[in-house]
């Protein structure tokens, strides 16, 4: 990620030496800091900072009158909230005057370089999760597969076709949600579910319900694990996962979805499993 040129404005002065030190670790630029709504219109006149944190509670003023007087300069400057205040008619009225992103205090640091990163890096961020989704969602199917039942699957005829496809009889759709909208599909057939519920029970299924639902709990270990340690990478991305459902039929069929995905078809001693993957950029909703 790049060096951002960023402004704090703040009437505290301990709030100010905080925010300074966690931006400037983080290997980012302070150009400046300001105390008033006069100091950050010159503040922001002289510097042009790439994004500004600001205090809600200021002399004279509050943050949202500095945060429109700085779009009047500048729309393309960036306002992230850095307040104790905190609520719902708040958050609202932060929105209603583009700010970016709200962070509350006391700061963490870790959650406020992440605000950061999802607000200035966004393109940056898609493309790292385009080109590195898919290959984690298969670790975390390997991985949960082996930890289940001792066993490897290995995977062929990976595609990023998006056709139709002809259910094998049992499907999951798992939804994401975060940062990026996405979605996990695993698809299987009734024999490859039973034998494999055999092997993680360690028994016969009672029922095709039981069957159904070990599928489905597969399914969203898979899908959170993913998640998990896609977040790992960048906290940015925020994602969690929704319930699985899961759909079961002689005549399914798995649409094309309207988001980019791949599948992959993972070869086990239980038969085949199809597993689909996509994300897509959503309306940001940062709160």
């Amino acid at each position: 990620m790049k060096k951002l040129r960023i402004a704090i404005v703040d009437d505290s002065q301990f709030s100010i030496s905080i925010l300074k030190d966690i931006l400037e670790e983080s290997g980012h630029e302070v150009v400046g800091c300001a105390t008033s709504l006069q100091e950050t219109i010159e503040l922001m006149t002289e510097k042009k900072p790439d994004l500004v944190t600001m205090d809600m509670t200021l002399p004279g003023t509050d943050g949202l009158e500095c945060t429109r007087a700085i779009h009047n300069i500048d729309k393309n400057i960036k306002v992230i909230i850095v307040s104790s205040m905190m609520d719902d008619e708040i958050v609202k009225e932060a929105k209603e005057n583009k700010v970016a992103g709200y962070v509350q205090k006391p700061v963490d640091a870790e959650e406020l370089i992440s605000v950061i990163d999802g607000i200035m890096f966004e393109e940056q961020l898609f493309n790292i999760l385009k080109e590195m989704n898919f290959m984690v969602f298969k670790e975390a199917f390997s991985n949960n597969l082996n930890r289940l039942t001792k066993t490897i699957p290995s995977f062929c005829d990976e595609s990023s076709s998006g056709k139709i496809e002809i259910s094998n009889g049992i499907s999951v759709v798992v939804g994401i949600i975060g940062k990026y909208a996405g979605r996990m599909i695993m698809d299987l057939s009734y024999e490859t579910a039973n034998n494999m519920a055999k092997a993680i029970l360690k028994r016969e299924a009672k029922d095709m319900d039981e069957c159904l639902a070990m599928v489905g709990e597969l399914a969203n270990i898979v899908a959170g694990n993913a998640c998990s340690m896609l977040n790992r990478k960048n906290k940015a991305y925020g994602l969690r996962v929704a319930p699985p459902t899961v759909f079961h039929g002689d005549s399914l069929k798995i649409s094309n979805a309207f988001l980019p995905t791949t599948s992959v078809i993972g070869k086990t001693v239980f038969g085949d499993i199809y597993l689909n993957v996509g994300f897509k950029r959503g309306e940001e909703q940062w709160m």
